[in-house]
């Protein structure tokens, strides 16, 4: 009975671990891995455009481009790791991987769908 006890225990503990393991590598607004993309907190892909210079600091997808290509913007949690904020010219924060600002492709109907890949050879599917 005690091995099976200690066993019990164990397991417990490594659940516990991995529990907390999770927590701390969570993405800031709400992004999260899934099948190698990033998703936003809908489970919808995101996306990144290669116009936007990496480390650029701004957004240059706006006005028309940002009705098909909406952007993720931030929410109230401080980005870490390779994350960070970008301003749009109309004044919004707009969260960023690895210096390139996020977006969802207005054709993407439900989660896991990646059609705007490639489109015009400058939309990619944005991977941890």
């Amino acid at each position: 009975m005690t091995r099976i006890s200690t066993l019990l225990a164990a397991s417990a503990l490594a659940l516990a671990l991995a529990g907390c393991a999770s927590m701390s590598s969570r993405m800031p607004g709400g992004v999260a891995e899934k099948n190698g993309a990033l998703v936003g907190p809908n489970g919808m892909t995101l996306y990144t455009f290669d116009r936007d210079p990496a480390g650029g600091g701004k957004s240059v997808c706006n006005g028309p481009c940002a009705k098909n290509w909406p952007p993720l913007l931030a929410g109230s949690d401080t980005p870490t790791g390779e994350f960070s904020v970008v301003e749009r010219d109309d004044g919004a924060k707009q969260l960023a991987y690895k210096g390139k600002p996020l977006y969802y492709w207005v054709k993407d109907t439900q989660p896991g769908e990646r059609t705007g890949d490639g489109v015009n050879q400058v939309w990619r599917t944005a991977k941890p």
